[in-house]
C-alpha cells in the first residue's frame, strides 16, 4: 500500500506551520548574522532566539483552525491550548534552563581558569551546555505575531 503524499501538502494547517518555522528558524540565522557577522548553520534549526519558532508554529496552526474549522471545533480547542503550553513553557522552565546552563558554563569556565590541563579535563568531562534554550517574551511575541501573518496570508492569499 503507497502513502498519498499529496495528502500532507494538502492540509493548510500543516502548510502554515512548517512555512511559519521555516521563516522564524531563516530569520533567527539572517538576525544572527546580521547581529554577529558571522554564519552559524545551527540556527537554522536551534532553539533560541528572535523570533520564536516554536510560537510562529503554533500560532499559525491556530489562526488557520479557527479560519478553517471555527471557533467551536475540536481541532481549534486543541490548537489554542497547545500553542498556550508551547509559549509558556518556551519563556518560563525553557528559559529557565537555558540560565542554568549558562551558570554551569560560567563555573567550568571559573573552575578551568588556574590551567589549561584542568581546562581539558573539566571540558572532557562536561561538555559546554547549550545557553539558548528559552525565549524572552517579545521573542514568543514576535514569533506569534510572524504566525498569525503567514495563516492570514496563506488563508486569504493562497
Amino acid at each position: 500500500m503507497k502513502f498519498d503524499f499529496s495528502v500532507l501538502i494538502s492540509n493548510p494547517l500543516i502548510n502554515v506551520g512548517v512555512v511559519s518555522w521555516a521563516v522564524a528558524q531563516l530569520l533567527k540565522t539572517l538576525i544572527h548574522l546580521l547581529k554577529h557577522h558571522e554564519f552559524k548553520k545551527e540556527r537554522l534549526a536551534g532553539a533560541g532566539g528572535m523570533p520564536s519558532s516554536h510560537s510562529a508554529l503554533t500560532c499559525s496552526v491556530l489562526l488557520m483552525s479557527y479560519l478553517v474549522y471555527g471557533f467551536d471545533s475540536p481541532t481549534f480547542a486543541m490548537a489554542f491550548i497547545l500553542a498556550m503550553i508551547v509559549m509558556y513553557d518556551a519563556t518560563g522552565v525553557r528559559w529557565a534552563a537555558g540560565l542554568h546552563a549558562k551558570a554551569i558554563n560560567d563555573i567550568v569556565d571559573y573552575l578551568g581558569d588556574d590551567s589549561a590541563h584542568d581546562k581539558k579535563m573539566l571540558d572532557a568531562m562536561i561538555p559546554e551546555l547549550n545557553e539558548s534554550l528559552g525565549h524572552r517574551v517579545i521573542e514568543v511575541i514576535c514569533g506569534a505575531l510572524l504566525g498569525f501573518t503567514i495563516a492570514l496570508l496563506g488563508h486569504f492569499c493562497f
